[in-house]
């Protein structure tokens, strides 16, 4: 028996082997294939600059756009911060009260009948026209660009939550009813495990969002943020440093999109073990 064991063992490695291959050329590949085409879109976008000779005003070349980024960084680090702020606090806020509206709304149908389609109706109205009515009711602080923030968070991680929540399946749902599960057990055990990966599909979208949703009320009334340096660049035709400012607001996004990918990695482990190998 030993020696079948050890056999068997032997046999495995192998297999183990290729699998741990392919899934670090799958990692080398999501690095490598992105990296590849920006750098491959940005030496396009250097050529067509070079080969049509646009005036700088117009289009930057990205070689331009790096010497905005680096000659400006103080000034870009010290109004990313002020932004960074506005979004994490409007992104925390909006999503947990997407969230608990949610829950609330998968226990009492009458109110999601009642409330749901009101947020649709929210959901509609147009962030620029919404902006001005929050400055004027909070004022020119933090306040209003983190409620703004919130609201563009909101209705994603809600329509997301809302669907993981009632998506559940109905033999898993009937056999914890044959259990005796009471609701709270349900909803702990099965329609909140359900909705993680919605959960983290939306708080995706809600990562770009947010930063959109600060950036936006910068322009109505601030005096610091990424909103205000678009603002000034544009008016002042520094179209190298208006490039370069919207690079620091996608570095933002980005860094938001990975922590959150990397959570998600990490509590939906379930997700990726059925991946195909």
């Amino acid at each position: 028996m030993a020696v079948k064991a050890e056999t068997d063992a032997a046999r495995s490695r192998p297999a183990a082997d290729l699998r741990r291959q392919e899934r670090r050329r799958r990692r080398i590949g999501t690095i490598a294939v992105p990296a590849i085409g920006a750098i491959g879109v940005l030496a396009v976008w250097q050529a067509l600059i070079a080969v049509l000779r646009v005036k700088e005003y117009l289009v930057p070349a990205p070689t331009a756009v790096a010497r905005a980024l680096v000659d400006n960084w103080h000034m870009l680090l010290k109004n990313a911060w002020p932004t960074t702020i506005e979004s994490l606090a409007g992104f925390a806020i909006g999503n947990l009260f997407a969230i608990g509206l949610a829950v609330v709304f998968v226990h009492s149908k009458t109110l999601e009948q009642t409330f749901y389609p009101m947020a649709v109706v929210l959901r509609t109205i147009p962030i620029v026209a919404v902006a001005p009515l929050l400055v004027l009711l909070l004022g020119q602080g933090y306040a209003p660009k983190i409620a703004i923030a919130a609201l563009i968070s909101f209705f994603p991680t809600l329509v997301n939550m809302v669907r993981g929540f009632g998506s559940v399946d109905p033999q898993a749902l009937e056999l914890m009813r044959v259990l005796s599960a009471n609701r709270r057990e349900v909803f702990l055990k099965l329609r909140l495990v359900n909705s993680l990966p919605f959960l983290f599909a939306a708080l995706k979208i809600a990562t770009g969002a947010c930063i959109i949703g600060a950036i936006v009320a910068e322009w109505i009334g601030s005096d610091a943020g990424l909103g205000v340096l678009v603002i000034n660049a544009t008016t002042q035709f520094e179209t190298p440093l208006l490039y370069a400012t919207m690079a620091t607001a996608s570095v933002m996004a980005l860094i938001f999109f990975g922590v959150v990918a990397l959570v998600e990695k990490l509590v939906v482990r379930w997700e990726a073990d059925e991946a195909p190998i």
